[in-house]
């Protein structure tokens, strides 16, 4: 390996540009939840005088993710066949026109169609992302690299949160009780510009002593295949979320019966791949430590997921004032990953060289995460709504949350072997989604049969505790003859 210089390298442009893709997905994806919180508080659009519209809202939230959820070893798929930049930029793209027209639609149906759509084009993201990275980035700094971008998934959480109540606010004036679609127009105009300037610079530059295979997901971009592909799976995938949607009201079933079926079509993905794609398949589920890996990923994104759908109306229930103060005390869980983030990284690969480094890293910073989950909820429970102190528990559970994350993620990669590694991401994000389908609507439920979310807190709390239990199981061995960013 040849020794990099100090300074600015053109990884660092790359971990840039991605963290920027980062915050504008993570915008569009947060908008819905204090746009529906919004929504629900006011009585207006298709929730006026819904009896259930914590339930309802949750289930827009979790069929969102059914279509992210479907789209995640696809999406590492085509990365790994077309080139991990080609995939990226076609999903930002594809965010902003679904975000734009989410805007310009009239009821509910439309609504949840054009989010599913959302979530299918954002749902090939994360793989290839986590791939571009670990291509271009030095073996010893791909953990620091994974968590720098990730501070963009902290600035999307804050920004959404802060700046869609502003939004809301602003436009009420002109727009009324149609105030809920402008912030769509504005973040879907944004995430189209971010499109544009991740097509023009995402490219890396050849670096000096270090060879580049044309052939290399890492190097090519086919548009024209990877767009192809997308709109063919996706087609697919839409047809069978909406399916699923109206048979189950037709049926009178229950919002969480819904999002439970929609969760269902995790195993089932994952048994068609495994016989129609079984030697790439077969390597990704047969490895137990990254099995675990993936299970402990339900709990992970159950808890970002409850808490970036319905934060600010679970500081609301507990006295937390008006939406947009609401948002700015739910704002600090979220503002905690600009500094947890890079901070799991670096230590992720300052841990690295131990044995079991990395894995004994996240045992740690998942305990102290559990127990600050309880302290939240038992404060809250009990009466109290100081602000301050609410603001501080959300903080510093961020803070071992986010960091948690990229740790995590070099754990992963570090036990595939290059070749495969946007389609272990895949596989890693496919059931990880499990949890963002069920949490919003589950607790959405919860909320509106209790009166409060003190028993959705709870859930919360045992979830990521089971998920300490599989990690403290993981040995963080690297994959077997694996090669790591050759010739960097």
């Amino acid at each position: 390996m040849s020794k990099q210089k100090e300074g600015w390298q053109p990884y660092h442009k790359i971990w840039s540009l991605l963290l920027l893709g980062w915050v504008i997905s993570y915008i569009d994806r947060t908008a819905a939840g204090p746009i529906i919180t919004y929504m629900i508080d006011h009585n207006v659009s298709f929730f006026a005088n819904v009896e259930n519209p914590h339930g309802i809202g949750g289930l827009i939230g979790s069929l969102f993710f059914a279509g992210f959820m479907l789209m995640q070893f696809p999406g590492g798929y085509f990365g790994d066949k077309h080139g991990y930049r080609a995939v990226i930029v076609c999903s930002i793209f594809w965010a902003g026109i679904a975000t734009l027209l989410t805007g310009l639609v009239g009821g509910l149906v439309a609504f949840i169609l054009f989010r599913v759509l959302l979530g299918l084009g954002e749902g090939v993201f994360y793989s290839n992302d986590r791939s571009y990275i670990a291509y271009h980035t030095p073996a010893d700094k791909v953990g620091t690299g994974m968590g720098v971008v990730l501070t963009g998934v902290s600035v999307g959480l804050t920004a959404g949160m802060l700046g869609v109540p502003y939004l809301l606010t602003i436009a009420e004036p002109f727009m009324g009780e149609e105030a809920w679609r402008f912030p769509f127009y504005v973040t879907g105009g944004l995430t189209l510009v971010v499109g544009i300037i991740l097509y023009l610079f995402l490219k890396p530059k050849e670096q000096p002593g270090r060879e580049y295979d044309a052939a290399s997901p890492g190097v090519k971009a086919n548009y024209g295949k990877t767009l192809l592909q997308m709109v063919g799976y996706s087609a697919v995938f839409l047809v069978l979320v909406m399916a699923i949607y109206f048979v189950s009201v037709r049926l009178d079933l229950s919002e969480v019966g819904i999002a439970f079926i929609l969760a269902a079509l995790c195993p089932l993905l994952i048994l068609y791949l495994y016989k129609t794609k079984k030697e790439e398949i077969k390597p990704l589920l047969a490895n137990r430590n990254l099995f675990f890996i993936y299970l402990f990923f339900i709990p992970v994104m159950w808890h970002l997921w409850f808490y970036g759908f319905w934060s600010v109306s679970i500081v609301q229930d507990f006295g937390g004032g008006a939406l947009l103060a609401a948002a700015l005390v739910a704002s600090f869980n979220g503002l905690a990953g600009l500094i947890g983030f890079p901070i799991g990284g670096k230590i992720s690969d300052l841990a690295s060289v131990r044995p079991n480094g990395r894995r004994n890293v996240l045992v740690a910073l998942t305990t102290v995460l559990t127990v600050l989950i309880f302290a939240f909820a038992a404060y809250v429970m009990m009466g109290y709504s100081n602000p301050v102190v609410m603001s501080i528990l959300l903080f510093v559970s961020g803070l071992f949350f986010f960091a948690l994350q990229p740790v995590a993620h070099a754990l992963a990669s570090d036990l595939t072997e290059e070749k495969n590694k946007g389609s272990m991401f895949g596989m890693l994000n496919l059931v990880a989604e499990i949890g963002a389908v069920l949490a919003p609507v589950v607790s959405g439920a919860i909320r509106d049969a209790s009166g409060n979310w003190g028993s959705a807190l709870i859930l919360d709390g045992v979830l990521m505790a089971v998920g300490l239990l599989l990690v403290i199981t993981i040995s963080g061995k690297k994959a077997i003859g694996a090669v790591f960013n050759k010739g960097a």
